[in-house]
């Protein structure tokens, strides 16, 4: 069956969230030979749309205005329900993100729609779209089907593969009017706490740290591999509590999920919460001092040893491979 489904694009820092990517790639699946219209909302950003269109969309639909110009779920939501009734598709995707977690409930309930959400795969089979998310923190994952109504989903970062870019992919771009009014919540203006950087849920590699990096300082060696590899650095609840980094750099339950291609944990002795957070990354690698830590049960790759050791060493190892590709 071809369906109409609408792709929310997200911009951070002056570009497009690698996620905004991945929406059209699901929106693809569910459409089943429809169309994808890719949805971006904000202040001066139709600047973005031919990227989108290379990424596979098929139109790109625009909503500007000034009180767009940082997200507020008011705002979002009256500018997502114009373009639902100007378009009326059948589907929606949203990231799992921050935004897509505020904002997918409040438009769901507005639209007296379900709601799948933090969907890491989409599939047919038997005539049937099948959307797999996990539970229980990880340790399993239930398979959905929707039997009726809008398909409305939010897919993790890092989960859904994104069509090839081609630059030869054209489509039209629609810009729609909408008075964005009475806003309960007026954001003046956004102070980051943390250095700019490769976003954690769009990472493929994470050096994460735990308490046994002792301090602020003993996460430098961490941030150098990081570097190294093009990666992120994040860190445990424990290396947060104690005030080594900013909770912004937080993984696990009551922080961010994240599944990157390689998480290296140093450190970090593998309490269940934060196992809830990277346990899906595809490689593992866990260094610790302790070998009856926990962290080495879901690790692909244990080293026994002291981080301060044997992070400088990965460190330089890395360095010797990149000269030498």
């Amino acid at each position: 069956m071809a369906r109409k489904v609408l792709a929310l694009a997200e911009i951070r820092d002056g570009s497009l969230r690698n996620v905004s990517f991945e929406t059209i790639a699901a929106a693809k699946t569910i459409a089943q030979g429809g169309e994808v219209v890719s949805v971006l909302v904000g202040e001066s950003v139709q600047s973005y749309a031919n990227e989108l269109l290379f990424h596979g969309a098929d139109r790109v639909v625009v909503v500007e205005h000034t009180n767009l110009k940082h997200y507020t779920s008011d705002g979002y939501s009256q500018a997502l329900m114009a373009v639902v009734d100007a378009e009326k598709p059948e589907g929606i995707v949203f990231g799992h993100t921050a935004l897509g977690k505020d904002l997918s409930p409040k438009l769901a309930i507005k639209l007296n729609s379900g709601l799948v959400s933090d969907v890491v795969s989409v599939e047919e089979a038997g005539g049937n779209l099948i959307f797999t998310r996990p539970i229980y923190s990880g340790k399993a994952f239930e398979k959905k089907i929707v039997t009726d109504g809008m398909i409305f989903v939010t897919v993790r970062p890092n989960n859904i593969q994104p069509l090839e870019r081609d630059e030869s992919r054209s489509g039209e771009v629609k810009a729609i009017s909408v008075d964005i009014k009475d806003l309960r919540t007026i954001v003046k203006e956004v102070v980051r706490k943390t250095a700019e950087g490769i976003d954690l849920s769009e990472a493929k590699v994470i050096v994460a740290g735990g308490r046994g990096v002792k301090s602020a300082e003993g996460f430098k060696p961490l941030q150098e591999l990081a570097e190294v590899l093009g990666g992120a650095v994040g860190a445990s609840r424990g290396a947060c509590d104690a005030g080594y980094c900013d909770y912004s750099l937080q993984i696990g339950q009551t922080g961010k999920v994240v599944t990157p291609d390689l998480y290296i944990a140093c450190g970090i002795s593998g309490a269940i919460q934060h196992l809830a957070g990277m346990s899906n990354s595809k490689v593992i690698v866990a260094i610790n001092k302790d070998p009856e830590a926990n962290i080495f049960k879901v690790a692909d790759y244990g080293i026994v040893g002291d981080l301060f050791e044997v992070v400088p060493l990965l460190t330089e190892e890395f360095k010797k491979l990149k000269v030498h590709s």
